[in-house]
Order: C-alpha cells, then sequence, then structure tokens
C-alpha cells in the first residue's frame, strides 16, 4: 500500500521540482538585468588649452671675472718704509689709498733743487727784459740800419725764456716723482698678490704687486645657436640675474654689456658679457660675489605671440593626445618651437579649446572612448 501510494506521488514530486528550478533560473536572470553595465573605458584628465603671449627666458653658465686687473709697479726707485695694513694677499683696499711708501728725502732735495733752479732762470728772465727794453729806448735814435735783433737783444730774451721753460719742466718731473714715492690703489681693489716688504729697495719699473678691480666684475657667457634667434634686438643695458648654486645661493643683478661679436668657428656659439657692480659688496650688505664663482645668467629674450606652454611629459615624438567631441582620444602632431626646462613652447598644431589629455591609458589608441575624471580647468600659460 505504502510503495502504491509512493509510485503515484513521484510524478508530481518531479514536476514540482522542475517547475521551482524554472522559477530560479527565471528570478536569477530579471537581477542581472536589474544589475547595471559594466563601463570598461579608460579614466583620463584633461585640461582646455590656451594660447598666449610669452616671453622667452634665456639661460646660460660663466664665470666671475674682474673688469680689469692691474701689475702695480714701482714708478721711482728706494727703500720702502711702510704699507697699508690691508695690502697683503687677499685684502680689499679703496680707491686712493696708500699701498706703500718709498723713503722721500732724496726726492724733497731734487724738487728743492729744481724750485731753486726755476727761480734763478726766472731772475735772469727778468734781468734779460730789462736790457731788451733799454735797448730798445735807445734804439729810438738810431739809424734803421744800425739796428738789429742781436742790438735789442731779442736772442738773450729768447734764451732766458726757454731757460724758465726748462727749469718749470724740471720742476714738474721731480714734484711728480716726489708723487710717486706714494703708491696708492687706482681703484677699489682685491689684492692677489705682493712682492715687497719694508726696508727692501725697489727699482723703477720692478713689479712689486698684482690687484683685481672690484668695484665691477664681469662674467662671459655662450648663447648657443638655438637661443640666438630669440634674443632681442636691443640686447645692450638689459637686466639679468645671476645666481650661484649650492644650498645657500647668491643672487644679483647684472646688466649686460655687450656681444663680443664673433661666432666660435668650433662650437658655432656666440659670447655675451654682464657685469656686476661692487661684486665684493663694499657699499652693500649683500653677499659678496667673489671671483671664479660658476654663475648662472639669465635674462628675458623674445616675446613669442600665441603660443602653448606645455610641460614635456605630454608630448611624445611631437605628438599630443587630444579628446574629440565624442569622447575619443586622437593624437595630434605639434610643431615645438622651443624648450624651457620642463615645457615645451608649441607654435603649431594645437587650436584654442582643445582638450588636452593630460593622464594617457597605458595602451592609448586612436579612438579610444574614455571617461572624464574630474571637471575641465583651462591651462594657462605662466609667465
Amino acid at each position: 500500500m505504502k510503495k502504491t501510494w509512493m509510485k503515484g506521488a513521484l510524478p508530481f514530486l518531479i514536476i514540482a521540482i522542475g517547475f521551482g528550478g524554472l522559477t530560479a533560473i527565471k528570478a536569477s536572470a530579471e537581477n542581472d538585468e536589474d544589475k547595471d553595465a559594466v563601463d570598461t573605458r579608460p579614466t583620463v584628465k584633461i585640461e582646455t588649452a590656451l594660447a598666449e603671449d610669452y616671453q622667452v627666458k634665456i639661460t646660460s653658465y660663466g664665470e666671475v671675472k674682474p673688469l680689469e686687473s692691474t701689475m702695480l709697479s714701482a714708478q721711482v726707485s728706494g727703500e720702502v718704509i711702510s704699507w697699508h695694513p690691508n695690502f697683503v694677499a687677499g685684502g680689499l683696499v679703496l680707491r686712493g689709498d696708500t699701498l706703500f711708501n718709498i723713503e722721500k728725502d732724496t726726492y724733497e732735495a731734487a724738487l728743492l733743487q729744481a724750485e731753486a733752479n726755476l727761480t734763478l732762470a726766472q731772475s735772469q728772465l727778468i734781468e734779460e727784459q730789462a736790457r731788451a727794453d733799454v735797448a730798445k729806448r735807445e734804439a729810438k735814435g738810431l739809424a734803421a740800419s744800425q739796428i738789429s735783433d742781436l742790438y735789442l737783444r731779442k736772442p738773450q730774451l729768447l734764451s732766458a725764456q726757454a731757460a724758465v721753460k726748462s727749469a718749470q719742466s724740471r720742476l714738474k718731473i721731480a714734484q711728480r716723482d716726489l708723487d710717486n714715492c706714494e703708491i696708492k690703489a687706482p681703484y677699489d681693489a682685491l689684492v692677489i698678490k705682493r712682492n715687497l716688504g719694508v726696508g727692501q729697495y725697489v727699482n723703477q719699473g720692478s713689479q712689486i704687486a698684482e690687484i683685481y678691480n672690484i668695484e665691477t666684475a664681469e662674467i662671459s657667457f655662450p648663447i648657443a645657436g638655438f637661443d640666438r634667434e630669440f634674443l632681442p634686438l636691443d640686447i645692450a643695458q638689459r637686466k639679468a640675474v645671476v645666481k650661484t648654486k649650492g644650498y645657500s645661493p647668491i643672487t644679483r643683478e647684472a646688466t649686460i654689456s655687450r656681444d663680443l661679436g664673433v661666432i666660435d668657428q668650433a662650437t658655432r656659439m656666440s659670447q655675451l658679457v654682464v657685469r656686476v657692480e661692487d661684486p665684493y659688496s663694499l657699499k652693500s650688505s649683500l653677499p659678496p660675489l667673489k671671483f671664479g664663482h660658476y654663475v648662472e645668467v639669465s635674462f628675458a629674450g623674445k616675446t613669442l605671440n600665441q603660443v602653448y606652454r606645455l610641460p614635456q611629459a605630454l608630448v611624445n615624438n611631437r605628438i599630443i593626445w587630444v579628446l574629440d567631441e565624442e569622447q575619443q582620444m586622437q593624437p595630434k602632431r605639434v610643431e615645438i618651437l622651443r624648450e624651457e626646462g620642463a615645457y615645451f613652447l608649441i607654435s603649431e598644431g594645437l587650436q584654442n579649446q582643445d582638450k588636452l589629455i593630460t593622464t594617457l591609458p597605458e595602451y592609448p589608441q586612436k579612438g579610444m572612448k574614455v571617461k572624464i575624471a574630474e571637471p575641465e580647468k583651462d591651462l594657462v600659460v605662466q609667465h
């Protein structure tokens, strides 16, 4: 009886299980349809390109050197009796400072002798002039044939005048020699070396020291061929900035002095020169810019009209990626006008309002659809 019941119920049980399975499958399919479709487009960031006028910055490097250097020589011979306390290697002296003194007795005596000779010559001239005046008065009562230049004492008068001029010149030389016993600094100077001491006898013309002018320093630096076309036409007297490298960099203002006017045949570079006033800061509290420093020189070049200044990372083999109206990636070939630091200046290939892709997918493809990660913002050209 029991077996008969089970046999009768089995078909109904199978039908119930099948109906339940179909219901579960249908419910699962409906749940999958309710879910959102997965967006597999890569995410990118974009910026809007805007062209602006941009002033080029030109940078080069050079060594700080003195405007001039001088080998000091003794103008007179004699014994050195004293020297300036700063007249040592590395010392700083000011224009007009007496660097050292030579014993003056001999030259003071020569000056007194020259003064005496001048006085004697002047007295002889006065005496001769008086004799000439007497002869001139006496000649009024004589016939013209009896009057000669010798009678009027003209040769004697000219000789006396010449003697006075000769005495004056010897006096001038004696005064110069006496003045040259004090050797003065011709400009604010850094003493490089000194070859004398107290008690030393120096001869006229012997070199006794070398000094550098510290009133003005010069820096000569090269300009490469690709920079020359961006130089302003009126380069002279333009302002520049000079800067050292290191933990505590020194920055000083400079003025472009001149173009050396030649192009090196080996490097094809030209040379410019800038000047820095008071490099050792004798008249200011600025840090000194010492000779021998290797410095960076930068100044403003030409202004370029309507260019795009883009990070170099966005440009690969002169190709930059933009987003079209259908949010598809498109490559654009651009013309690089100039490289400045981490940026390129682009002259052609882009248009205002182009949407620049700043974060590329791993494998960018032309026509690849992407989605934007954040709202757009303008890429403003920085000056």
